[in-house]
């Protein structure tokens, strides 16, 4: 199972801030050219939609002292945007909202997620708190030897009612093992259950995926395992591009209601190779994300253009 291990992570977070930023800005240019293919452009024009020069409000902070405002908030957001943000210029401005947005911010702004339809350009993607949203797993157990069931384990809150609606809907259903984790001291305490680890749901063959504040988080490690992702059509998307998932290839959708979960669930269990097909094609859509080195390349190619089209910089 490949999670991501938090103590090394802040550990070599912490150690490469004290690199000085000279080291890095010496390579850029070098960077810039060692991953030549017809991918790069496409993704980096999907992070990142802006499309023609925009000036920045004149308060905006420069990486200088942005990063200066906040030498008590180095988090994972913070180390993931210094990361690729110290590549450049600390003269450059720009902006970042940090957390789980579902709203497009007024100015072109870093974010981690942004809602899929509509007016999106001002949300420019980069790979933010992906300590927490990018964990894949090697999944060693087949298809074919999944128990045939859906299984979840989540956070349920009141506000979050799509979440609630699948509990009330589905909670004690024979087709399902699912509950929610977290103690609220509400009504929804009627579905809390005991966690169960990945390793565990693993042993399921459908595992639902559902959004909380913005994103799911488990929808990445589902699609890397053998099991398949079940779901309603995404509405937020993060830098694994969401929005570019197609229904029944890459996961097998579900109502937004719900409804018809019995129905797909029954369907490909008769179906066993268009299933197959559906985990296969997840697979392929994870594979462009595990070459660490190309990954931070594009991310590069994402702030190269919105410096470009928000200072005129080249």
């Amino acid at each position: 199972m490949r999670q991501n291990n938090k103590t090394l992570y802040y550990l070599r977070n912490y150690l490469e801030f004290w690199i000085p930023d000279w080291c890095y800005q010496t390579k850029l240019k070098w960077l810039l050219t060692v991953v030549t293919d017809s991918e790069l452009d496409k993704r980096v024009n999907y992070y990142n939609k802006l499309n023609e020069p925009v000036k920045l409000p004149e308060e905006t902070a420069t990486i200088a002292e942005f990063f200066k405002a906040i030498p008590n908030e180095r988090r994972t957001y913070f180390f993931d945007a210094y990361e690729s943000i110290r590549y450049f210029d600390k003269s450059y401005c720009f902006k970042t909202v940090f957390g789980d947005l579902v709203q497009v911010p007024p100015q072109p702004s870093i974010v981690k997620s942004r809602p899929i339809l509509g007016d999106n350009q001002n949300s420019v993607l980069l790979n933010l708190n992906k300590i927490r949203h990018f964990a894949f797993v090697t999944d060693k157990i087949s298809t074919q030897d999944k128990l045939s069931k859906l299984v979840w384990r989540g956070n349920a809150f009141i506000h979050r009612q799509n979440r609630i609606g699948f509990l009330r809907s589905y909670f004690g259903n024979p087709l399902c093992n699912i509950g929610k984790v977290n103690k609220t001291n509400d009504y929804a305490d009627q579905w809390l259950v005991e966690p169960l680890a990945i390793n565990e749901q693993l042993k399921y063959k459908y595992i639902l995926s559902l959004e909380g504040n913005d994103v799911a988080t488990n929808l990445k490690w589902v699609m890397s395992s053998n099991s398949v992702a079940v779901m309603p059509q995404p509405k937020y998307e993060t830098w694994f591009m969401e929005g570019t998932l197609i229904p029944d290839f890459h996961y097998v959708r579900i109502n937004d209601d719900y409804s018809d979960l019995e129905e797909r669930i029954n369907y490909y269990e008769k179906h066993p190779l268009e299933l197959r097909e559906i985990i296969e094609n997840a697979h392929r859509h994870v594979s462009q994300f595990l070459n660490s080195h190309k990954e931070r390349v594009i991310a590069l190619w994402v702030l190269k253009k919105y410096f470009a089209l928000t200072q005129a910089i080249q």
